[in-house]
C-alpha cells in the first residue's frame, strides 16, 4: 500500500478533570458481555467524514476544537477513554478505566494527504471509493496486544492547505469492536458533536445518556459469563495476545462504490415490491426500507453471478436486540447488542424473469424479513454456533453477501460546528461481499457496496435496472 497521508503531529486527549468529578467511583472496569467477547477479534469499526467548503475554519482552529469537544465529551463515556485489558488471574478481558489506564488519554493524530483540497474534494465526491486512501485517513487502533486503546481520532488536511481555510479536511474515528457495535458508535459520535457544537455531550435533542451495564445481556440458554470465555479463548488462545480473525479479503481484487438512493426511488420500490404478486403473496410484514433495498442489493448481487439455479445463497443481516430483551436493555446502552438473521434462498429464484425483477425482489424480502423474524424470537440463541462461522478460513458457500450499518444511522447530521459532511462512509469492511445503509438527506439512503472487481459493473447495471423499472 502507498503511503497517501503523512502524519504530522500526534498528541492525546484527556478527559476533562472538572467533567469527570464524581465518574470514577471504583472499581472502574467494566466486564465484557459474550456479545463484546466475539468482537475483541475483530479490532476497529472505523468512521470517516469528509467536510468541504470555503467556511472551514482554518485546520488548528479545527484541531483545537475537535480535541477540547472531545475532552468534554468523555467524561460521559468514561470508560473509552481507558483500556481493553487482559485479567491472567481468571481469564477475563475487562474495560479498565482506573486513573491508570486512562491516564495516557485518547491517541489524536494530524495528518496531511498528499493530494490538493480539488483532489481531496473529489476522493469526497467519487462514487468509486479509493480504497487506499479511505484507510489511510481513518486512524489505526493497536488491538493485537492487550491492553489495548479503544478510541482513536485522525484529522486530515489537503496538501495545499498551510494556512486559512483550506476547503477540504477529513475526520476518522476509530472505535474498539470489542466495547461497541454501530448504534454505540453513533452515539458517541453524536454526543461529541453536540459538545464541538457548544453543547452538553450528555443531554439534548437525540441524546441518550450512555450505559455500561452488562448484566442488561443476558443469554437465554447457556451461562453468558462462560459462554464469554470460550469466545476469548478459543478465538484468541494466547491471551493477552489477540488472534486477528481471518479476513478472507485481497483488498487489490476489491471494488467499493457508493449508490444513492432518494426517498421518491425508495417509496417505489417499496410499493411495487409489495404490490407486486409475488410480494402479495409472500409478504407477512409490511416492507421496510431496510428489507426492500437489502433485497435490491442481494439479488443485484445474486444476477450479477454466474451461478446455478439451485445453488444456495445467504445474506446476513445484524438486527439490535436493545428492545427485545426481556427486559428490554437501556435505549442508551453502550455495547454490542445485536444478533446474526441470515436469510436462504435459491439462486433462480432470486435472478429468474424479467429485468424488473420484482418476483425475485419479493422472494428476497421475504426471506430477509422471515430471517430477521425468527432471530429476533429468541435473540442471541444460536450465538453458541457463532464460532463456526467467524474462524473459517474459506467461504463454506459460492455466495454470503453481509450487510452492515443502517439508514437509521444519521451520519449527514454529524454537525461539528462548520455544517453536514460531504461524504461519510464506514472504511471499515469484514467480508468480501459487503452492502453498508447510511440514512441520507432529505429522507435518502446511501448504500456502499463491497464485491470482487470482476462483479461491480455487473451488480451496478442490475442496481440501477432494477431500481429504474420501480419508478
Amino acid at each position: 500500500m502507498s503511503t497517501l497521508v503523512r502524519v504530522l503531529a500526534v498528541s492525546h486527549v484527556h478527559p476533562d478533570e472538572a467533567a469527570v468529578g464524581a465518574a470514577w467511583p471504583p472499581p472502574n472496569t467494566v466486564e465484557l458481555s459474550f456479545l463484546d467477547s466475539f468482537q475483541v477479534a475483530r479490532g476497529a469499526i472505523q468512521r470517516l467524514f469528509f467536510y468541504e467548503g470555503d467556511d472551514l475554519p482554518p485546520f488548528q482552529s479545527i484541531v483545537g476544537a475537535l480535541q477540547s469537544s472531545l475532552a468534554a465529551a468523555l467524561p460521559v463515556f468514561l470508560p473509552l477513554s481507558g483500556k481493553l485489558a487482559y485479567l491472567p488471574e481468571s481469564g477475563d478481558v475487562v474495560i479498565d478505566y482506573s486513573p491508570d489506564a486512562v491516564s495516557p488519554g485518547v491517541k489524536f493524530v494530524e495528518a496531511e494527504y498528499s493530494g490538493s483540497v480539488d483532489d481531496m474534494r473529489r476522493l469526497a465526491g467519487d462514487d468509486e471509493h479509493q480504497i487506499e486512501a479511505f484507510l489511510q485517513l481513518v486512524p489505526e487502533l493497536e488491538v493485537s496486544m492487550l491492553p489495548a486503546p479503544l478510541l482513536a481520532v485522525q484529522i486530515t488536511r489537503p496538501r495545499d492547505d498551510n494556512v486559512g481555510g483550506g476547503g477540504a479536511v477529513a475526520v476518522g474515528v476509530a472505535i474498539h469492536h470489542g466495547v461497541a457495535d454501530g448504534q454505540s458508535v453513533w452515539q458517541f459520535i453524536k454526543a461529541w458533536a453536540a459538545a464541538a457544537r457548544g453543547g452538553s455531550p450528555a443531554a439534548g435533542p437525540g441524546l441518550v445518556p450512555p450505559t455500561f451495564d452488562r448484566s442488561m445481556i443476558r443469554h437465554p440458554k447457556v451461562d453468558g459469563h462462560q459462554l464469554s470465555r470460550t469466545f476469548l479463548h478459543k478465538m484468541s488462545p494466547a491471551l493477552p495476545v489477540v488472534t486477528p480473525l481471518p479476513m478472507g479479503v485481497d483488498m487489490s481484487q476489491q471494488r467499493r462504490r457508493t449508490f444513492l438512493l432518494n426517498a421518491g426511488e425508495i417509496e417505489s420500490l417499496k410499493q411495487r415490491i409489495s404490490e407486486s404478486d409475488a410480494g402479495r403473496e409472500q409478504l407477512r410484514n409490511r416492507l421496510s426500507t431496510y428489507v426492500a433495498i437489502s433485497s435490491l442489493a442481494w439479488t443485484s448481487i445474486v444476477r450479477a453471478k454466474s451461478l446455478d439455479a439451485a445453488d444456495k445463497v445467504y445474506f446476513m443481516v445484524s438486527a439490535d436486540c436493545r428492545r427485545r430483551l426481556r427486559p428490554p436493555a437501556d435505549k442508551g446502552y453502550f455495547g454490542n447488542c445485536v444478533t446474526t438473521c441470515v436469510a436462504k434462498a435459491i439462486s433462480g429464484d432470486l435472478s429468474a424473469g424479467s429485468d424488473d425483477g420484482l418476483a425475485g425482489l419479493a422472494r428476497a424480502a421475504a426471506a430477509i424479513q422471515r430471517a430477521i423474524r425468527e432471530g429476533l424470537e429468541v435473540p442471541f440463541g444460536n450465538s453458541e454456533r457463532w464460532l463456526d462461522g467467524a474462524t473459517a478460513t474459506t467461504p463454506p458457500v459460492r455466495s454470503f453477501t453481509r450487510s452492515g450499518s443502517s439508514h437509521r444511522y444519521m451520519a449527514y447530521e454529524t454537525d461539528f460546528g462548520w455544517g453536514a459532511p460531504s461524504r461519510a462512509e464506514l472504511a471499515t469492511v469484514y467480508g468480501e461481499e459487503v452492502v453498508m445503509m447510511l440514512g441520507a438527506a432529505d429522507g435518502g439512503v446511501q448504500v456502499s457496496v463491497v464485491l470482487r472487481r470482476a462483479l461491480m459493473d455487473a451488480f451496478a447495471t442490475n442496481f440501477r435496472r432494477q431500481l429504474v423499472a420501480s419508478t
